[in-house]
């Protein structure tokens, strides 16, 4: 079987370093570019549909393992398969004819809908410390697909710099497929092997100075495949073991939950654009374009690391608490400092910044 591993990665990875070149040429011809513009870093134009090659190396290399994949799973398999193409052709419209965001996300629902009926389903929470377990009966299909069309979104905002969201989408993925070696589920780490070695052929062409871009095909895809990845490797969990794949796609859930914040400040409206992502205030600091996207990736390493730690020590009640608690803890302070959310006002910072003033104060009055 590990041989099979490692079959599936090289295979995955070779079709995707054949196939970008063509897609590059294939993008240019079909007009599937990207101009710059004053919200975007590159200066030239640029090829989308990178997503094309990420897929067509996925698709290539899960039917050199299929026969491995359980036959009771093997539904799902096809349904990531079929949701995926359907993501990945909404996607390459869109870098090509830029899509309205309902027509996006009417696609998104599709592509979710698909894998829901393929059987990848939120649908049982066993509590911790007991014995039961909790049926989410019809809220099963609207979670999931909720989460989702989240998680595919998430991903997508934050495809902004070279290789950004694809190396994301790689640590996240090889992360998902540790804990299913951990848990002996053959089928997710088969899924997450041929995905990460499609992530890292990709790669060699789209890390910064990017030849290519994966476009809204390729980040809808990736969101798309890792959020059907994790339900399928922790759907039937405890309740605190769902914040593992929560923990997984840290960065770019974050990035999502404090642009919505940010724009809730601001008063603008939650679906317009700015310039104030998580890679866009990094590189305000003064930090390269490889930099950034070489922090952002260390952040990543950090939160899937972390979901690997809750892994376990889930059993533990202290021992994730204090977890949870340092992880919220660094992200608000981190997010205060880069004004992610807001350049001016930083309530937790300034706290603690009158809290260091009165220790001083307090230490010198003891002396």
């Amino acid at each position: 079987m590990n041989m099979l591993y490692v079959v599936g990665f090289i295979a995955a990875c070779l079709i995707a370093l054949l196939l970008t070149p063509f897609v590059k040429r294939f993008a240019f011809w079909v007009g599937a570019v990207d101009a710059p513009n004053q919200r975007k870093v590159h200066t030239r134009i640029m090829p989308r549909l990178g997503g094309l090659a990420i897929f067509l190396a996925f698709v290539g290399a899960y039917f050199i393992i299929s026969p491995a994949i359980e036959t009771h799973k093997s539904d799902v398999a096809v349904g990531l398969l079929v949701g995926g193409a359907i993501v990945v052709l909404v996607g390459a419209l869109d870098d090509r004819f830029d899509l309205s965001p309902k027509v996006k996300l009417l696609g998104q629902i599709l592509a979710a809908c698909v894998v829901v009926y393929s059987g990848v389903v939120i649908d049982l929470v066993n509590v911790p410390f007991g014995d039961m377990t909790i049926s989410l009966t019809w809220l099963a299909v609207p979670l999931t697909i909720l989460w989702i069309v989240g998680v595919t979104n998430a991903i997508n905002l934050i495809d902004g710099l070279d290789g950004l969201s694809a190396g994301v989408s790689g640590i996240a993925t090889a992360t998902i497929m540790v804990l299913a070696l951990m848990m002996g589920n053959v089928t997710v780490v088969l899924l997450s092997v041929i995905l990460l070695g499609s992530i890292v052929g990709f790669l060699f062409f789209n890390f910064h100075p990017a030849k290519i871009f994966m476009g809204d095909s390729g980040a809808l895809f990736l969101g798309f495949s890792l959020a059907t990845l994790s339900i399928l490797g922790f759907k039937q969990a405890t309740v605190v073991s769902l914040l593992i794949p929560v923990m997984i796609l840290g960065v770019p859930l974050s990035d999502t939950f404090f642009a919505i914040m940010r724009r809730w400040v601001n008063k603008m409206p939650i679906s317009a654009a700015d310039k104030s992502h998580l890679h866009h205030c990094l590189l305000q600091l003064g930090l390269s374009h490889r930099q950034t996207v070489l922090v952002i990736y260390g952040i990543s390493l950090i939160f899937g690391l972390c979901s690997v730690l809750f892994a376990q020590i889930q059993d533990t009640l202290w021992a994730m608490v204090i977890l949870i608690a340092i992880l919220l803890s660094v992200m608000v302070v981190g997010a205060e400092a880069i004004g992610i959310i807001s350049k001016s006002r930083k309530p937790v910072l300034q706290f603690l910044q009158k809290l260091a003033k009165m220790v001083q104060v307090s230490s010198r009055v003891s002396k």
